[in-house]
């Protein structure tokens, strides 16, 4: 049975000073899959928003700056399609690969995945080493206190649109990656991780 013709996909990118990148990020989505492509421009000051419409994604202006209050403007935008999957404009991470993202969520075998970074190919100096010790420590409590088997809480993950807004975001900043983890893991959502490449 084919489940992925029936769910819709938007995919919310926010973005702070990202022109050099975004054209390239918007442009590799994988444009048969996705409804639209959202990027939240956080007040970019160097032409991001213009380059992003001008590579075919809706841009909205969210003047609240932070991270969390990025991706809750671009997950409101986005809540009449089935998933959505955050993605970071900075290159980062990598569209292309959205179908293994969403994948076990068209299989009905998760509510909320995570792009593992740890688990996946991780490039040369691209997550430095402070970053994968904060990182590890993390998923290591997320374990202990949830049972939740994730390697990463890494940025690039796709979520049922109705979980999402079930658990009351409230982070506006860095937290909402680790605040989504916990409430899913406490509202009993599925979660898994998927290695990718960063």
């Amino acid at each position: 049975m084919n489940h992925s013709a029936k769910l819709t996909i938007s995919v919310v990118i926010p973005a702070y000073n990202e022109a050099g990148a975004i054209s390239e990020v918007v442009g590799c989505v994988p444009r048969h899959r996705v409804r639209e492509i959202i990027v939240v421009d956080n007040g970019s000051t160097d032409g991001t928003a213009e380059r992003a419409a001008a590579a075919g994604a809706r841009v909205i202006y969210e003047a609240r700056k932070g991270y969390g209050s990025a991706c809750r403007t671009g997950a409101q935008i986005a809540r009449k399609s089935d998933l959505i999957v955050f993605l970071d404009g900075d290159r980062s991470d990598d569209p292309a690969q959205l179908e293994r993202i969403v994948e076990p969520i068209i299989r009905d075998q998760a509510d909320l995945v995570i792009g593992s970074r740890i688990g996946g190919e991780l490039e040369k100096g691209s997550m430095p080493l402070h970053a994968q010790l904060g990182n590890r420590l993390v998923v290591f409590l997320l374990r202990l206190f949830y049972g939740v088997r994730i390697t990463d809480i890494g940025s690039f993950r796709a979520v049922r649109s109705r979980e999402l807004f079930g658990l009351g975001m409230e982070q506006m900043t860095y937290g909402w990656p680790v605040e989504m983890v916990v409430k899913a893991a406490r509202s009993k959502l599925r979660i898994q991780s998927v290695p990718i490449r960063y």
